[in-house]
């Protein structure tokens, strides 16, 4: 008896992507049978981008907050409705892409061919403007599951894309590679950084200014081992069905941005002082996203010291950030409020 066919559904939450969009999706759609986005209030024209797909199906994400957790079961629950049968459910965000090896990988058979229940990872390729090297942290991703309806859990940030109960098989891709594209835009990856800290600062006041430092400031300190060159082929099979996969829009104010301002407007700086995101005039934002801020409430609250204590997080960011001297330093600063 003929085992059933597996049908791919790539599954993928949006806000404001019509940067990256148009490509996103003829590139899934090449590998995936259905492509269900769920929309969470774009004002860039991204719900009309994705309506010009046929197979896109478009959901509407109501929350006003962001919730990682609650928007992939949001997608998930709708991927299920979309396709009733058997389906292997690949969660990418529209930054990233597989690589076009897929169209050919006898990997990638066999992701369809695993059991129900199978979690699939990836190694996730973090591309560097030029598209001549890349960093994998040595993790893999798990980014798939052969749906076997278990139920998820996920965190508001952070969180793991799919389900992933303990036990469950697990299929490790080598050769099919997540690419991701946030760090090839190198002004919009450090916009969303500091979008994040802030977040951070605003629902989890109880992380420490230096920790944020360090988890959001990962890009400043890969270890050399992580660094590889990238493979042509992982890019060469969408660029010969004509995809552009190299050019990249680099803006200087985001989303993200505008969102910093309306928490410095609601919060003042004060909450916010201690984070790297200083480098930017917040009342020139402000300006830009049609939001009223004045300079004298968006002016750098830092004092010297600390604007000397961010300037030896950056120099120790490198792999010298685990060294004993750095770690000794940074638990005297911990008293002090860092």
């Amino acid at each position: 008896m003929e085992s059933p066919r597996t049908s791919v559904v790539c599954v993928t939450p949006v806000k404001n992507e019509a940067w990256t969009l148009p490509r996103f999706l003829d590139c899934a759609s090449l590998w995936a049978d259905h492509i269900v986005i769920a929309d969470q209030g774009s004002t860039d024209g991204s719900r009309e981008i994705a309506r010009r797909w046929d197979k896109v199906t478009l959901v509407e994400n109501p929350a006003s907050a962001y919730d990682e957790g609650a928007r992939q079961r949001l997608l998930l629950e709708a991927a299920r409705e979309v396709v009733p049968g058997r389906r292997l459910v690949v969660a990418i965000d529209a930054d990233e892409a597989l690589s076009a090896n897929v169209l050919s990988s006898p990997e990638w058979e066999a992701a369809l061919e695993a059991s129900e229940g199978t979690v699939v990872r990836f190694d996730w390729v973090n591309l560097q403007p030029g598209f001549e090297t890349c960093w994998i942290p040595p993790e893999p991703l798990a980014l798939g599951i052969v749906d076997d309806g278990s139920e998820h859990r996920g965190q508001s940030i952070h969180s793991t894309r799919v389900p992933t109960g303990h036990g469950a098989p697990e299929l490790v891709l080598r050769d099919v590679k997540a690419l991701h594209y946030q760090h090839a835009a190198p002004r919009r990856m450090r916009s969303k950084q500091r979008w994040y800290q802030c977040w951070e600062r605003v629902n989890h006041p109880g992380k420490r200014p230096i920790q944020l430092y360090r988890q959001y400031h990962q890009m400043d300190g890969v270890p050399s081992s992580w660094v590889h060159a990238v493979d042509p082929a992982w890019l060469a099979g969408y660029e010969e069905r004509g995809i552009d996969m190299r050019s990249i829009p680099d803006d200087d104010v985001h989303w993200w941005d505008a969102e910093v301002v309306d928490w410095i407007a609601e919060h003042g700086v004060s909450p916010f002082r201690r984070l790297d995101i200083w480098d930017v005039d917040w009342s020139s934002v402000a300006r830009q996203t049609g939001r009223e801020l004045p300079p004298e409430a968006a002016r750098d609250p830092r004092s010297r010291t600390e604007r000397a204590v961010h300037a030896w997080l950056e120099r120790t960011q490198s792999s010298r950030a685990g060294s004993r001297r750095v770690r000794l330093m940074q638990r005297l600063l911990i008293p002090l409020g860092w």
